[in-house]
């Protein structure tokens, strides 16, 4: 993208040096040389040898003074732009007011072109260190967030603990702030949610497209478009009558919009979705269920998006500002020419409807222009002939280069052809000839170069927005895997520790110390201090809360040295099979166990009293532990027999990274 904005200001350049290289000033050609290597390289004997060269064009080869426009917008481009007051004083000096005014516009135009390259290589370069900073702001964010709610509130804990005294309810509110917290960070994406129900539908046997075109960060509609694909999938599961599925999400202008369409049956619950209609509907959007002309069943919910503010990016106001120069400088020569006001008022439409619609196919307003550009030369004669490159602009912007190239061949035809029966001079024929070409390139380099930097800004911007949502997720991840976990075994240490006498239950309150340790290590991790758990250590720890809760553990680890990343991942996943066991059974034996072969290790945690309902891999804690062991290439597996439940997770040697 920088190249081709380079290319297009070089073709304006060499257009512009081309109308005095036909006049015949060899002279031209060096000014064109030393203003492409100044746009390399800003050094001042540069625009002091396109000095020497401009001038000498004009007093050796009497070119018109407009060619001083060279070395007034590169001075316009330095610190000694005063002096191009000067060159344009000088050019007053030396000139009538038509060539003066083309100086001016020249000078104008490659300061503004320049500049918009520079915006373009500036944003290139930009992108990542911004997103690198957008990240750390975001962790600095979050520390703060995490720290005021549960910062303050694990040292209540820790100090009520020193004093013998268990803190039931503040370590119940710190719990049930970090799981929502968990859940608005998670609410940032729909990413995570489409790649857990992906996962759930793969295994059940349906075969599943994506299709991801959303805006993120997706705010308050996050939740929502996520409860719903959850609720659907997982019906869809249940069922077990679908063998493909398609999810799809949109953004369109104030709308995000999510499809979920199977090739299963219908049913009763497609049509309920538990309570999300009215939810859906309170918060302004709408949710339907049917049948699409493909016979298939299609559940789909629109939301308002959460909308970015649009700011004009500099390049577009300078592309403007300097358009509307260009258009009353051109406009400004033709009523000199004519000698009288009466070409004013069709000026002035031109002027306006390029302000309003020189980008895109706007047909009608082509063909006006085309009318208003072309049809009065017979009436103004040589002053309106200068009109016609306002129509060669448009049209270089509205086509492709394959359409648009002959269009303005025709215009450039159509000016030679009135020119020779005006009866002008071959050479001023030629002239506004090239003249034409030469606009036109003007005003399709000045918009294009902007609209280039407007997609480059948009890239920047969205790669920056990317990586905080990326921040929250981990965020949201970490907050329920590791430290939900930890303020859950601090809440079951402290209910234990009221109902013991003052003895025993000291012993608990000083795991509850531990803990607390523990979590503050945690809540630094989630703000974004990289740290690493111990999987040993994890065991150990889920034996001592599992123990506590008259829960009978066996633990037997068969791996060996694991890398860091490999050794976090199974400690999250132990962490969380562990808390479902406390939340979600009436186990009374539990086994946790590591093993190594062909290459894998493989962490599973089995245990009784399982309840007797379908396993929900869509939950936020299995979708979490999904994306962490996919991210190593790794797999998550759930299985029930009877009364016990096995977790197990599966990680290949091949992503290991030594600690």
């Amino acid at each position: 993208m920088q190249t081709w904005a380079k290319g297009i200001f070089f073709l304006v350049l060499a257009s512009f040096a081309s109308v005095y290289v036909i006049a015949g000033s060899p002279l031209a050609l060096v000014v064109l040389g030393a203003q492409v290597l100044f746009a390399r390289r800003r050094s001042w004997w540069l625009i002091a040898v396109q000095a020497v060269a401009a001038y000498g064009s004009v007093f050796a080869f009497g070119s018109s003074v407009g060619i001083l426009g060279f070395v007034a917008g590169s001075l316009l481009l330095t610190r000694l732009w005063p002096l191009a007051l000067a060159v344009a004083g000088s050019a007053a000096l030396l000139g009538p007011p038509d060539p003066v005014i083309t100086m001016v516009l020249v000078g104008l135009v490659i300061y503004g072109l320049a500049t918009m390259v520079d915006r373009i290589d500036e944003v290139t370069a930009a992108r990542l260190s911004l997103a690198m900073t957008a990240a750390a702001e975001e962790r600095l964010r979050i520390a703060a967030e995490l720290n005021q709610s549960l910062g303050s509130a694990l040292d209540t804990i820790a100090t009520s603990a020193r004093a013998g005294s268990p803190d039931v309810e503040t370590a119940r509110r710190s719990l049930s702030a970090a799981r929502s917290a968990a859940v608005g960070y998670r609410a940032m994406s729909l990413g995570p949610e489409v790649t857990t129900a992906k996962a759930m539908l793969v295994s059940a046997g349906v075969s599943t497209e994506v299709r991801m075109r959303h805006a993120e960060p997706l705010g308050p509609a996050g939740a929502l478009l996520a409860a719903v694909l959850r609720e659907a999938v997982t019906e869809i599961v249940r069922r077990r009558a679908a063998t493909r599925c398609v999810i799809e999400t949109v953004t369109d202008d104030d709308t995000v919009r999510l499809s979920i369409a199977h090739d299963g049956t219908r049913s009763a619950a497609d049509e309920s979705l538990a309570d999300l209609p009215a939810q859906v509907a309170a918060a302004g959007g709408t949710l339907t269920t049917g049948i699409d002309t493909a016979a298939q069943v299609v559940v789909e919910v629109t939301l308002p998006a959460t909308r970015l503010p649009d700011t004009p990016a500099p390049s577009t106001r300078l592309s403007t500002a300097l358009l509307a120069v260009v258009l009353v400088g051109f406009s400004a020569k033709g009523l000199l020419l004519a000698g009288s006001w009466w070409p004013a008022p069709l000026l002035l439409v031109i002027i306006v409807m390029h302000l309003r619609s020189v980008e895109g196919r706007h047909m009608t307003a082509l063909a006006v222009m085309a009318v208003l550009t072309l049809a009065p030369i017979p009436l103004f004669g040589q002053a309106w002939l200068g009109t016609a490159g306002f129509l060669a602009g448009p049209l270089l912007l509205a086509f492709r280069l394959r359409v648009a190239v002959p269009l303005v061949a025709a215009v450039m035809a159509v000016v030679t052809v009135a020119g020779v029966l005006i009866g002008l001079p071959y050479p001023l024929v030629v002239n506004y000839t090239v003249s034409t070409l030469v606009t036109g390139l003007v005003l399709y380099g000045l918009f294009t170069l902007a609209r280039l930097d407007r997609e480059l800004s948009a890239a920047r911007d969205g790669l920056a927005r990317s990586v905080v949502v990326a921040e929250r997720l981990r965020a949201a991840r970490d907050l329920h895997d590791l430290l939900g976990h930890t303020l859950a075994a601090i809440l079951l240490k402290s209910e234990l520790a009221r109902r013991l006498e003052p003895e025993p239950a000291r012993a608990e309150l000083d795991d509850v110390l531990a803990m607390t340790e523990q979590a503050m290590n945690d809540l630094r991790t989630i703000s974004g201090e990289r740290g690493k758990l111990s999987l040993t250590g994890e065991a150990d720890s889920a034996r001592s809360v599992l123990a506590a809760a008259g829960i009978e553990v066996s633990v037997e680890l068969g791996h060996g040295t694991l890398g860091a990343d490999v050794e976090t991942a199974l400690g999250a996943v132990l962490r969380e099979a562990v808390t479902n066991v406390l939340r979600h059974s009436s186990a009374r034996h539990c086994a946790i166990g590591t093993t190594e072969r062909d290459g894998e290790v493989r962490l599973a945690v089995r245990n009784d009293g399982a309840q007797a309902k379908p396993i929900r891999r869509g939950s936020a804690g299995m979708g979490n532990l999904t994306t962490r062991l996919a991210e190593l290439d790794g797999r998550l597996d759930l299985a029930r027999e009877g009364e016990w439940f096995e977790l197990a997770a599966t990680v290949p040697t091949r992503s290991w990274v030594p600690a």
